[in-house]
Formats: structure tokens, sequence, C-alpha cells
């Protein structure tokens, strides 16, 4: 399948490793150009690198007000053009509601959430007909995950907007949506996994309840994602997809 990737430009936030690596990495390789983001330039470039001459790091803090337009120029003025972003707002300081601090969930509210409703907001005004905004969220939107308390409350909030959103651009041709990670393995999933006594236990435990048996691999999220981004995808928004191995027990 063509998925008309070609030439096509994205922003990708928190892309120097993990599924917004992945991600980029799968739209590059069906053609896609893309800017990625991470926090420290080094990395950011050092990430580009690697996915070659039609990718360019930047150094951007999704919880920065400026940044949103920065990168949406940056985009226009490398590649001449800006068709969609994927927002991946990284992961919450795990805790519960007992023991998370109120400088964990003011952290975490000004980048996870905050820094993510201003983007999608920013890009939705610039885009025009055929553009994509979407969200990397969790399977937290529909079920809450133990141990991850400032998730649980701000996913849920995060799927709302995107849903609100896609209302009000769809009318302009333009799509929202959220993808829904389940157990992954990526840093994140390790250092969760970590926080368990015996952590191969824990890993254990956790492919046991999800049908396919297995957490799944950066490559498999990253080629959903961008299948979603892509012009293939034209018809869906307005909508969750979890990428979880069937673990979600809702439909």
């Amino acid at each position: 399948m063509d998925l008309g990737l070609k030439d096509r430009v994205y922003v990708v936030t928190g892309a120097t490793r993990g599924l917004g690596h992945a991600t980029a990495e799968a739209l590059v390789a069906d053609g896609a150009k893309v800017i990625i983001t991470g926090r420290e330039e080094k990395s950011a470039a050092e990430a580009a690198a690697a996915l070659g001459e039609n990718a360019v790091g930047v150094a951007a803090d999704n919880a920065d007000p400026a940044a949103a337009a920065r990168l949406i120029e940056t985009a226009r003025s490398r590649f001449g053009r800006f068709d969609g972003v994927l927002i991946s707002v990284g992961g919450p300081a795990p805790g519960s509601a007992a023991s998370n601090t109120d400088e964990q969930w003011q952290s975490a509210f000004e980048s996870v959430f905050l820094g993510a409703v201003r983007l999608a907001r920013t890009a939705a005004a610039s885009l025009g007909e055929g553009g994509v905004i979407a969200l990397v969220l969790s399977g937290s939107v529909y079920e809450p995950i133990a141990g991850l308390t400032i998730s649980n409350g701000l996913r849920p909030g995060l799927a709302g907007f995107a849903k609100s959103l896609a209302d009000e651009v769809g009318p302009r041709g333009i799509r929202v949506l959220g993808v829904l990670p389940g157990r992954i393995g990526t840093d994140r999933m390790r250092q969760l996994d970590g926080l368990s006594p015996d952590p191969e236990a824990a890993r254990a435990a956790n492919e046991a309840k999800i049908p396919l048996r297995r957490y799944g691999t950066p490559s498999e999220f990253g080629r959903t994602a961008a299948f979603l981004l892509s012009p293939a995808a034209s018809y869906i928004t307005g909508v969750m997809v979890p990428v979880d191995g069937g673990a979600r027990r809702g439909f």
C-alpha cells in the first residue's frame, strides 16, 4: 500500500528515542520528512542524523510556550510545508494519589497537558485540508493504571480535548486523533517494571494479561502511528486507537 507520505512534512515531538523516534523512522522510511524534537540539542541532532537527510533535530520543550510556533516555522523553512504533528507527551512521574506532590502535578500539567494542548491548537491554526494532529496518550484514557495516578488524571482530559478539537476542525478537512500505546518495550516500560522487586517477574505477569502474550515493539507502534498520520487514513478522526496487543478489555 502506498500511504501517500512522500514529501509530506511532519513535526514529531519527543522523538530522540522510544515511540516518537520509531514513528519518525517509519515516516522517513516511507518518504516523509520530519522535524524531531528532544529537550537537548545534542540528542535531537544525533537522533535526526540517524534518520538521514530528511530529518532535522530541534531542541524544544513542550512546556515552552514559544516552542509550538517555532517548530512549525522550522518545518516550513527547512522543507517548505507542514502537514501534521505527532505530539508525544511523555510519561509523568509514577506514584499514588497520596505520594505525588503538588510540584509533580504542576510539572506534568505544564508539559504533558498544557504543552500538548498548545501545540495541537497552534498546529490546527496552521494546517490546511488534509492536515493531521495525533497525540500519543495511554491506555489510561480508558482504564486507570495502578501506580500512575498523574497519568490517570491527565490523559483522559487530553482525549476529551482531542475529540473536541476534531469536531471543530473537521469541517476544514483536518483530522485529530489519539494513539494509545499499551505495554511497549521502551525505556519507560522498563522503568515501570523496575519499580517491582522482581522486574522480570513483573514483566512476565504483565505479558500473561495481554492476549498476544508479549510486549509490543517500538517499531510496531511507529508503523501504526505513521499510517494514522498518512493520507491513507484520511477518513479516521476523532478516535482513540489502542496499540496494545488486545490488552484493553472493552470493545
